[in-house]
């Protein structure tokens, strides 16, 4: 697969904004770039895994829809979130198989991770940390 130079000018942007913790987003347009240059990776990767760590699982889910949403994916399905409570959360959800789960999570991080899934060694890996409300509208 050639790679072309705008997909890693994108890949570039995500391993700058990639850090240990969620990274502020100073203005519209830093968003709407975080957002397309995410787009243009994931459109180029075989499958992602998104990784959310979030207060509830309310918020957890609202996040995971947005995100979908956002990169072009349908709606999940059969999310049974009854069993969760209001408490910290980790979410993690395969886009190639349209399956999730859920863990408890202890720790302070609140963002989402993405990790994509391709052969090609330059679009292979994981992003983040993103906000929750990256794709909020």
């Amino acid at each position: 697969m050639d790679i072309s130079p705008e997909l890693l000018a994108a890949i570039a942007l995500l391993k700058e904004k990639s850090c240990a913790s969620t990274p502020a987003i100073e203005s519209v347009a830093e968003r709407e770039a975080l957002r397309h240059n995410l787009r243009l990776a994931c459109q180029a990767a075989d499958w992602e895994n998104i990784g959310i760590c979030a207060d509830d699982v309310t918020e957890a889910v609202t996040t995971l829809e947005q995100y979908l949403k956002g990169l072009g994916y349908g709606a999940p399905e059969n999310i049974d979130t009854t069993a969760w409570g209001d408490r910290p959360i980790y979410l993690k959800f395969n886009t190639q198989t349209m399956n999730h789960y859920f863990d408890e999570y202890v720790g302070d991080y609140r963002g989402v991770l993405v990790a994509l899934q391709s052969p090609e060694f330059e679009i292979e890996g994981i992003y983040g940390h993103f906000p929750l409300d990256l794709f909020a509208e």
